[in-house]
């Protein structure tokens, strides 16, 4: 029966060369194309063909044949057929993937057939509507298809009520580290210059004496100790170089041990201080603390850590009669040297200022060493090359200068006050001396035994102690006291914090009372 031929319709009578396909015999005649059928657009009356030939019985679909063929796909399928068969075996087509109307092609014996895996009949997860062709979609009304997997679902979850405190407690925490951080960031970085946390432990001063104990030759000391001495020009009265003084090197960190009252003045006004080396050189210093109790001031020397410093011996081996050497810039004159001998030991000497508190006691070392005005703050030494004084002061005729020179008696603060006093200034920047909290007289008395006590203040160590008013204080741990300025210098010899014992005469009747002593800065 004839039928009007389509272009894109093949028939069994026809033999259309396929594109050559890899390892296939190019003579085998192509399959028509998989799923065709005519639209509504173009109705088309086709004549069945003849009947399929029957099918062995016993293969399923996909199945290979007798000869080892895969029956549900050919060599000249093409990808649209295979793809055809996703959804099952197209209406058109047999369930063993032949055309209907067209005989099962011969395969020769020398082609491999590709081996394939069965297609699923149908979509397991899709549902069959009514009127729904195999293999199409369905746009009506009932069940979607299944939604698409779109990974886990993230619930909101209520913070704890917990949550809140525990913040508000970390963040104080971390306010309040950051606060004490803050304020030792502040001290560090507003503490005076030249101090150390460790006092004079914590810098490097000459711990070996430079000579032999029994060392007799006082230029062989000299050679010794000249580079270790300074001469110092401050400022008084807002007049630049009023004030001259000497000093010594205290350790290779650059600082310089002298008195109080050289650079007093340039201090309060913030003037200039000059040190001047062995070798004449001129360097810039400034104080790094003082004290007006004990005449001692320590300052910070800028490239001064080449100067070299001098060892420090002790006071308390002294003997009277022993020889020492001062050494200092007498009356602006560097570089000095004079010698004598260990005049008397534990001497009471006060050098007046401008208040109590101002005023200086020394239990001090006296030496007939030729001590005049510019020598004060300069070393005195043993002849082992040690220190074992800071001249201080010098006993006067009364002249109308108050500076007559020498007369054969001189002070010098005994090397154990200094180093308490230098630590305590190195630490801090400052010193305490201990008090008791009460006035004594100091007037000159020559009837008196000991120290009259004038008045005594409240919550002080005396008061706590039951010293009273009028007491007469003979002695502080033994040691005898003869007047108001004795006791001031006994208990200056000690540390703030430290308990004394003191013989008390009291209405005729002597006793014993413990007192521990208070601090003051000063």
């Amino acid at each position: 029966m004839s039928h009007e031929h389509r272009p894109d319709e093949q028939t069994p009578d026809e033999q259309v060369p396929d594109q050559p396909v890899a390892g296939a015999h190019q003579e085998e005649p192509t399959q028509p194309l998989a799923g065709w059928r005519p639209t509504a657009a173009e109705p088309e009356a086709v004549e069945p063909g003849p009947a399929p030939a029957a099918q062995p019985e016993g293969r399923a679909y996909g199945a290979p044949d007798d000869a080892g063929h895969d029956a549900g796909a050919g060599p000249g399928d093409t990808p649209s057929d295979q793809a055809g068969m996703l959804g099952g075996p197209p209406p058109h087509r047999t369930p063993f993937g032949e055309p209907q109307g067209a005989s099962p092609q011969p395969r020769l014996d020398h082609e491999a057939a590709a081996p394939t895996l069965p297609y699923p009949t149908q979509d397991p997860y899709a549902q069959q509507r009514p009127g729904q062709q195999p293999g199409q979609p369905w746009f009506g009304p009932g069940p979607q298809p299944r939604p698409t997997y779109a990974g886990p679902v993230t619930v909101a979850r209520r913070i704890p009520l917990w949550v809140w405190p525990a913040v508000a407690c970390l963040a104080l925490v971390v306010g309040i580290l950051g606060g004490l951080a803050g304020g030792a960031i502040q001290d560090e970085l507003s503490a005076r210059p030249g101090t150390n946390d460790n006092g004079i432990n914590g810098v490097r001063t000459q711990t070996a004496a430079p000579l032999e104990a029994d060392n007799g030759s006082v230029a062989a000391v000299a050679q010794a100790l000249l580079p270790s001495t300074v001469q110092i020009v401050a400022e008084l009265d807002g007049r630049e170089g009023g004030a001259t003084g000497s000093g010594f090197v205290l350790d290779r960190e650059g600082h310089v041990v002298t008195n109080n009252h050289v650079v007093a003045s340039a201090a309060e006004d913030d003037g200039p201080i000059v040190v001047i080396d062995h070798q004449g050189q001129r360097l810039e210093a400034t104080v790094v603390g003082r004290s007006s109790v004990y005449d001692l001031a320590v300052l910070s020397v800028e490239g001064g850590g080449k100067l070299e410093p001098a060892a420090l011996g002790a006071s308390q081996v002294l003997r009277v009669g022993d020889p020492v050497i001062a050494f200092g810039a007498p009356l602006g004159l560097s570089q000095t040297v004079t010698s004598g001998i260990v005049s008397a030991l534990n001497r009471p000497v006060t050098t007046s200022g401008q208040s109590e508190d101002d005023s200086s006691y020394i239990n001090a070392v006296q030496t007939d060493a030729a001590i005049n005005p510019g020598n004060s703050g300069g070393p005195l030494v043993n002849l082992a090359g040690e220190v074992v004084g800071v001249n201080s002061a010098i006993a006067t005729n009364g002249g109308a200068s108050g500076e007559a020179g020498n007369i054969g008696v001189g002070f010098a603060i005994p090397i154990e006050q200094v180093r308490t006093t230098v630590d305590q200034i190195l630490r801090t920047g400052k010193a305490e001396y201990p008090v008791i909290g009460a006035q004594v007289r100091t007037g000159g008395e020559p009837d008196s035994e000991g120290a009259t006590i004038t008045e005594v203040m409240p919550d002080t160590p005396a008061e706590r102690a039951g010293l009273e008013k009028d007491d007469v204080i003979t002695a502080v741990d033994d040691q005898p006291v003869s007047d108001g300025i004795a006791l001031i210098v006994a208990i200056r010899t000690h540390l703030p914090g430290d308990t004394v014992e003191m013989s008390v005469v009291r209405g005729g009747e002597e006793r014993v009372v413990q007192v521990e002593l208070d601090g003051k800065v000063g």
